[in-house]
């Protein structure tokens, strides 16, 4: 009776703006608000959900706010791995994660977080080629270099990351996309500059309202954003080139300075839910790395092999790590880019 008593009281504080709030600072459209609405009607925990548009924009903030003002954050890849480098992160406790079973042994444990002390895999997924096969044959979209074609002149649309750019160039190259090498990058920001008459703008937000407005016939996209694309235009394609996809992972990590980090791990639990990584994955159309969730996905999501690659895409793929001190020199090169 106690406990329902406390659930009826926090509920009616939060509806009334009076009671405990998590600060949650993610990627636009990463949880939709159905899901709020029901962790708040489950919990009487309101959640405020503050969006960034880049992963640099996300750091910046936390950097300058110390690891507080926010109780939960949704990071790519290496900016987890260098967040916890330097001690950004709030360690994780697994005892207040009876969901954490759920997740799919494969997703754990990646390089940039080993073991998964400091974040839990919320999405993941490939960046490959999108294209209008309306505009483009199919046949001509096969490999990242296929994007320097000056057929694409003024049609390209490429995220506003620098590691995912600089990514492709080296990997054409034949190098890893986490090269420290200058002379390697150095050579993938001479490769970028060729491709600059392509592009027609740099944007990593609502990349699927500017394919499907015509803003860009091709480019750079995230797999979630291609399933997206395709259940409105079927002619748009989603291609994994054959020099090897980009692997990302976003997971929710707590900053080091939350003020309600036990709030924090409540909705992380909250959201391994193998209902609520569900409705997140079949809204969002990305993949989830829940495994008891996969199994309530509707078929078709499930068996989609934009959203699901199989297993020799993914072998073929890299996550993008922490680059250390490598980082002010892409910062360089990425900024003469963007200023030619």
């Amino acid at each position: 009776m106690k406990a329902l008593a406390l659930a009826l009281s926090l509920f009616c504080a939060a509806a009334w703006g009076e009671g405990p709030a998590i600060r949650l600072f993610g990627w636009s459209d990463y949880l939709v608000q159905e899901v709020l609405d029901r962790f708040t009607e489950e919990t009487g925990i309101a959640v405020n959900y503050t969006s960034y548009d880049s992963n640099e924009s996300m750091y910046a903030k936390l950097k300058l706010l110390d690891g507080g003002g926010y109780d939960l954050a949704i990071p790519s890849t290496y900016f987890i791995d260098k967040m916890r480098k330097e001690g950004m992160l709030h360690s994780l406790d697994k005892n207040q994660l009876p969901n954490y079973k759920n997740l799919d042994p494969r997703q754990l444990d990646k390089p940039f977080d080993p073991g998964n002390q400091y974040s839990i895999p919320y999405i993941w997924g490939t960046s490959g080629i999108g294209v209008d096969t309306a505009k483009f044959k199919l046949q001509d979209v096969q490999a990242w270099a296929d994007l320097w074609k000056p057929m694409f002149a003024g049609r390209l649309l490429l995220p506003n990351d620098m590691r995912e750019v600089f990514h492709i160039a080296l990997h054409i190259l034949g190098f890893s996309g986490n090269s420290k090498d200058p002379a390697q990058i150095r050579s993938a920001y001479e490769l970028l500059k060729k491709l600059l008459p392509n592009i027609r703008l740099f944007n990593s937000d609502a990349a699927d309202v500017l394919f499907v407005t015509g803003e860009a016939d091709a480019g750079v996209i995230w797999n979630g954003a291609a399933h997206r694309i395709q259940l409105e235009e079927p002619s748009f394609q989603y291609v994994c080139p054959k020099e090897g996809v980009i692997l990302w992972m976003d997971s929710l990590v707590i900053p080091k300075n939350s003020p309600h980090a036990e709030l924090a791990h409540r909705l992380i639990d909250f959201l391994l839910r193998p209902d609520i990584a569900r409705l997140n994955s079949e809204k969002v159309g990305s993949a989830t790395p829940n495994l008891e969730a996969i199994k309530l996905l509707d078929p078709k999501l499930r068996g989609d092999a934009v959203v699901y690659p199989p297993n020799d895409i993914v072998s073929k793929g890299e996550y993008q790590t922490d680059v250390g001190a490598a980082i002010t020199i892409y910062t360089e090169y990425w900024e003469k880019l963007k200023a030619e």
